[in-house]
């Protein structure tokens, strides 16, 4: 029964700090690479108007059709099939490996990204309240 089976990246209550070898020192504006958007475009598009609107999957999934191009009547299956295994999470994300920005997860999983210079970073950096994570580092130690 694999394919009945859901692996979420989502969190609760949690705080995706920046990489420890970040090379920023604040949240940054991923750059437009050609004609195509890359995926830590897409991802800021969609999180840095719309605060605690989306969850992870919901990002991550939209980024994987949109890049895709998957029709809208394949959403479903396709979305079945993407989640029976397992996907990198936010921790991987170029937005907090590359580009500064923290993710917090609401208790209901929804998201928001925070640049690594601001108030509000530190503040869920600061609360014992909040589970904290650090992405992924881009390079082995």
């Amino acid at each position: 029964m694999a394919a009945d089976q859901f692996h979420s990246t989502n969190y609760c209550n949690t705080f995706i700090e920046v990489a420890e070898d970040t090379k920023v020192d604040c949240g940054t504006v991923p750059p437009q690479k050609g004609k195509e958007k890359t995926i830590a475009v897409m991802q800021y598009e969609m999180l840095a108007d719309r605060p605690y609107q989306f969850t992870s999957d919901e990002v991550l999934f939209q980024v994987f059709a949109d890049r895709k191009a998957i029709q809208s009547s394949a959403i479903e299956s396709e979305r079945k099939a993407f989640f029976s295994k397992g996907q990198p999470c936010f921790r991987a994300s170029p937005l907090t490996k590359s580009f500064g920005f923290g993710v917090h997860a609401n208790d209901v999983g929804k998201i928001a990204i925070y640049g690594m210079e601001t108030e509000t970073y530190r503040t869920f950096v600061n609360d014992p309240k909040v589970k904290k994570v650090k992405a992924m580092r881009s390079s082995k130690k």
